[in-house]
């Protein structure tokens, strides 16, 4: 088997072009069991996620839970279902859209999927198709976790393993405490408290991750905590009336804790009569914000005897946010964006030149 791809042809005198792609997580392709099964499958056959050994797991996945769980989750996916197709997916576009609005002319801005399309591989392949000679890779997870800003990096680095003429690289790891996201966040509370008021409790939710990766040193759940604690000092709002909590919880083994919905539940059955709930962890809204804290937790917080429950959408498009993600951009861009781009005089003389080299030999 070959190592190598096939090379696009190279053009000589091809103006380079700094590419910048934000991967988020993945959806299926429809709110069906059918489309359903392969994107789990790839979700849960990455071993950044499922750090479980292989032998042990492989029976598990593909003999339980492939047969049983794309119904399940098909239906809740029906349930969040827009127009234009996965939330995830239309908000991840139109925020790409968005920031090549800001950056302007002469970066080429795209987006992918970690799991599911466009992935990851494609969107790389035609940025080099595009003659992008630097690439800075966003991953849009605030916070640093080995199971999904890691695992972003090892499918660009894989599909790099690839190419032969390799690009200028950079990654931004994390982004938790910088202060465009944190205005961005604190200012969505603000306005919802201007026209609702203020709730007893404002709870932020993040998604959980097993607890032994705590213990082995991974940042994520450090991260959540400072995010939270920088909005809350925006917000000047008192210690405890803010809770973090973690949801998504799969499987017996102990995760981060305390849990999303069984506090939320405890919460009403003390006489909280109404908690607003945000998920900073999520920079566009997706099946975890809208079906399992909107719908879900709802009904629970409601059914234990809460009176309100309000939730605040994710940053998706707000004009704060994205221009804040362009900021940020910009930084990491660093002196990438002090090279000039070549004239169409000198990109004339580079191709007579290749021109006269190719006749000579």
């Amino acid at each position: 088997m070959a190592r190598f791809w096939t090379e696009p042809q190279h053009k000589h005198g091809t103006p380079p072009r700094i590419g910048v792609l934000l991967a988020n997580l993945g959806t299926p392709e429809a709110p069906s069991a059918a489309a359903l099964r392969p994107y789990l499958k790839q979700f849960l056959s990455d071993p950044r996620v499922v750090e479980i050994p292989r032998v042990v797991w492989w029976p598990i996945l593909n003999g339980i839970i492939l047969n049983t769980r794309p119904a399940k989750s098909a239906a809740k996916y029906a349930s969040i279902w827009m127009d234009e197709g996965s939330p995830l997916k239309v908000h991840t576009q139109r925020q790409s859209r968005l920031l090549a609005a800001r950056l302007g002319d002469g970066l080429e801005v795209s987006w992918a999927m970690r799991y599911g399309a466009p992935s990851i591989p494609d969107q790389l392949n035609g940025m080099r198709a595009a003659g992008c000679d630097r690439i800075l890779v966003v991953p849009m997870y605030p916070q640093f976790s080995a199971s999904t800003t890691a695992s972003v990096m090892d499918e660009v680095a894989h599909c790099l393993s690839r190419w032969r003429n390799l690009p200028e690289l950079r990654f931004v790891r994390s982004f938790h405490d910088d202060p465009g996201y944190i205005a961005a966040l604190a200012r969505s509370v603000r306005e919802h408290w201007a026209t609702h008021g203020q709730p007893d409790r404002l709870v932020m939710s993040f998604h959980g991750t097993p607890r032994r990766t705590l213990d082995l040193g991974d940042p994520y759940h450090c991260e959540c905590r400072k995010t939270a604690r920088l909005v809350g000092e925006a917000l000047e709002l008192p210690a405890e009336r803010l809770l973090v909590t973690f949801q998504s919880r799969f499987g017996k083994a102990e995760w981060l804790q305390p849990y999303t919905q069984p506090t939320l539940e405890a919460l009403a059955r003390d006489g909280v009569g109404r908690v607003d709930v945000m998920c900073p962890g999520f920079v566009a809204d997706c099946l975890e914000t809208l079906e399992e804290i909107a719908m879900e937790c709802r009904a629970a917080f409601l059914g234990a005897g809460g009176k309100a429950f309000h939730y605040l959408p994710c940053l998706n498009e707000r004009e704060d946010w994205i221009a804040a993600l362009a900021d940020l951009t910009r930084r990491q861009l660093g002196h990438w964006l002090d090279r000039p781009a070549p004239s169409d005089e000198a990109l004339a003389a580079s191709q007579r030149r290749a021109t006269a080299l190719g006749a000579a030999h």
